[in-house]
Order: C-alpha cells, then structure tokens, then sequence
C-alpha cells in the first residue's frame, strides 16, 4: 500500500507515457495497478511465467501483472506460450531473451579476481520460500539432506533475514561442514556463486544465474516458472524432502544436462533489443 502511494504521487509528478516493470514482487504488481489506474501504458519485463501453482505469491502477481499490462517481454518459450494461451495480443508480445542475464554478465565483469571465500570446492545454499521454511519440519528436513551432502562437499548458505530468524527462533545447528553468511552485496554473491560447484536453492533467479554461468542447480520446489532452465539448462527440480534430495543428488551429482545450450536471447543483449523495441510502439 505504501509503495501505491509514493508511486501515484511520482506519476503525478512526472507523468510517463509508459510504466516499465520487472518481475514478480510486490513492487511489480503495485507499480503496475497504480500505472493502470492512471491510464498510463504498462510493459512487463519478464511476463509470461507461470508456475502454475497459486499457493507462491509471486504466481499471484505475475498473473495480475500480466492480467493489466500493455505489452510483454518475455525470456523464454514457455512465457509466450503461456500468455497467448491467457488470450493476449501476439502483436504486443516480445521475445527479447533475459534482461536479468544482462546484469549478470556486468556484474561478473567486476569479478574478474581469484577466488573469494575459499580455495577448496565448495557449493552453495539459498533458502527463502516460505513453503522451506516456515514450515520448520520441512526446513529441519531439507537441512537434514544438506547436512549429508556436505560430507561430500563444503558448502556455504547465503541466509536470507527470513530464513535467519526462523534459525535463531528454534536454535538451528548447522554441521560444521555448512557455514552460515549474512545476507551479501550483489556483486560479493556473484562471486560467492560464480565460483561453486553446484547451488541447492529455492530462488527463481538463480535458476536463471546458474543456466547461464553453468553451473549444475538443485532447485528445492514441486514446480518452477522457469522450465527453460531444466530443458535445456543445468536445473533440476527436487521435491524437498530428505530422501528425494539426497536420491536425486546421488544420482546427478555435479553433471549437467546433457542436453545444454544457452537459451536464446541470454546473451546479455537484452536490454538493447527492449529499447529497440521501446523505440518502435
């Protein structure tokens, strides 16, 4: 509601022709209904994805994001398919690639160091969703599998403040093979990422992250928006619970899709192509 009000004032302010939006967080879904309202044209960065599962809030405000928006970016097939499906103009749907694989390729540009946080393999470890965590059987359980596979190789978890208060709250210990980071600067991540053997995550950006730098991923969820990354990326989706990600890891390990290409259009040329297009209608 507050960021509706302070964005209805800089409309007012500043009247746009159009309202650029990104993603699927709140702010998207705000800034987009505060545009709308207005009469102000809406594009949607990213719009198309669906993970059909309306239990996740971000499901929730792709669909209204979309549900309201002018005109469309999408990254991959899937968010085309899906939004003619929804009933949307084809005309007003642009296949531009993935503008977060932009700032990606800056960002590890500015990292073009040694190692940072170890000289040994390492992998990495992101847990957010409120479905892992909250939930503190099921984040006990994933722990479980983590702490197992980190007899094979060290790993580090990036804590998320949701997922830190939900450690301190029921006095979480960690093996000693796991070592905890406070939240990290987006650069010092790329690094931290950049350099693992394999990420365990719950994220839908780093799903995207780890296709493009190659890097095998384990994403713990029943579903994912992004289905371009388990086709052709290193995505794997595992249903979180103990036993099926110790199963799947055992069996995957550190490989990747044999099938693996490059999507296209993540060639860090997205926003580019966006400008052209912005330039046109």
């Amino acid at each position: 509601a507050n960021i509706m009000v302070s964005f209805e004032e800089i409309c007012y302010n500043t009247s746009p022709d159009m309202v650029i939006v990104v993603g699927d967080v709140n702010s998207t879904l705000a800034c987009s209904v505060v545009a709308k309202k207005l009469n102000i044209k809406v594009a949607h960065i990213e719009a198309g994805l669906r993970s059909y599962d309306r239990e996740m809030p971000e499901e929730i405000n792709r669909i209204i994001t979309d549900s309201i928006s002018d005109y469309f970016f999408v990254t991959e097939e899937s968010g085309e398919k899906n939004l003619i499906k929804e009933g949307h103009d084809k005309n007003k749907i642009f296949f531009v690639g993935n503008l977060m694989i932009d700032s990606l390729h800056y960002g590890l540009d500015k990292i073009k160091t040694k190692k940072m946080y170890s000289n040994d393999e390492y992998g990495l470890i992101t847990l957010h969703r409120p479905s892992n965590v909250d939930n503190i059987e099921n984040f006990k359980n994933i722990l479980g599998a983590l702490s197992e596979i980190s007899n094979q190789i060290k790993l580090f978890f990036s804590v998320h403040p949701r997922t830190q208060k939900k450690i301190k709250e029921h006095k979480i210990a960690f093996s000693k093979n796991i070592q905890l980071l406070e939240p990290l600067s987006y650069l010092n991540f790329l690094h931290l990422m950049r350099d693992s053997k394999v990420i365990f995550t719950d994220s839908g950006g780093i799903q995207e992250e780890s296709t493009s730098m190659k890097i095998p991923c384990y994403t713990l969820r029943k579903n994912t928006e992004r289905p371009i990354t388990i086709e052709y990326g290193t995505n794997t989706l595992v249903v979180p619970n103990k036993k099926n990600i110790l199963d799947v890891f055992n069996t995957h390990k550190f490989n990747i899709n044999l099938n693996y290409q490059l999507p296209f259009g993540w060639d860090g040329n997205t926003s580019k192509r966006i400008i052209d297009i912005l330039d046109r209608i």
